[in-house]
């Protein structure tokens, strides 16, 4: 029988989790596999035009949107951008995250980032990996094994950002734009970040990378020593 895989992408804020696998997300629900996108915060404090309650209800009718046309299942943890409880308290509800939805893949944002809570998502992820596999951490779930956590590609998390691992995208990459399009923040360069040339961009030149002219790559990073760390 088929081992059927949860691949689980965490961002900081809307929008990141999907731009670092959803077209590889959709790939893994094409063959009928398990995918959700994990939001820390909604990121409603991103709109200049927007208060961010109303951006944040925007978004809450946004996420599910975008997740649903990748197949997939959008989860926000309740954190609201600006009021984050302390670090060990949102590592914990980490760890339950994964006993319950047990993915057996992860993908987050690499350390590397210019944004400070791209930088926090990446350390609580790897430390609640950690626990959430290790018996002696008590909660009401059963431990959980991540077997693989992986580094995508996101525009603001480039320094020291290695390409190692690279996935043909272009059965997807259509849908993946179009998935991602119900964000305003995407379609409309609400962040003045140019995201749509960027990925389109990106997308091509990972190709290139790996002598697929005509094809449309998604680079993800593997750090040997973080692997190691987690298991």
């Amino acid at each position: 029988m088929k081992k059927q895989h949860h691949i689980m992408s965490i961002g900081a804020h809307a929008l990141d989790a999907e731009l670092m696998a959803g077209p590889v997300s959709i790939k893994y629900t094409k063959e009928g596999h398990q995918a959700s996108f994990v939001h820390i915060t909604r990121g409603e404090r991103g709109n200049k035009n927007k208060t961010p309650e109303e951006y944040g209800r925007q978004l809450e009718e946004e996420m599910p949107k975008v997740a649903e046309a990748m197949g997939a299942k959008s989860i926000w943890t309740g954190y609201v951008a600006g009021q984050l409880p302390p670090q060990e308290e949102m590592e914990m509800d980490l760890c339950k995250l994964f006993r319950e939805e047990k993915p057996d893949i992860i993908v987050t944002h690499w350390r590397g980032s210019l944004h400070p809570r791209h930088v926090l998502t990446h350390d609580m992820v790897l430390t609640a990996v950690k626990m959430a596999g290790n018996p002696n951490v008590k909660t009401e779930q059963e431990p959980h094994h991540v077997e693989h956590v992986y580094f995508g590609e996101n525009c603001e998390d480039l320094n020291g950002f290695l390409p190692q691992i690279y996935v043909d995208i272009k059965d997807t990459f259509n849908q993946w734009f179009e998935a991602v399009s119900h964000y305003e923040l995407f379609r409309a360069n609400e962040a003045n970040v140019p995201y749509q040339d960027y990925y389109r961009t990106m997308a091509t030149m990972r190709a290139i990378e790996v002598g697929n002219r005509n094809l449309s790559s998604k680079a993800f990073m593997l750090a040997t020593r973080k692997q190691d760390y987690l298991h």
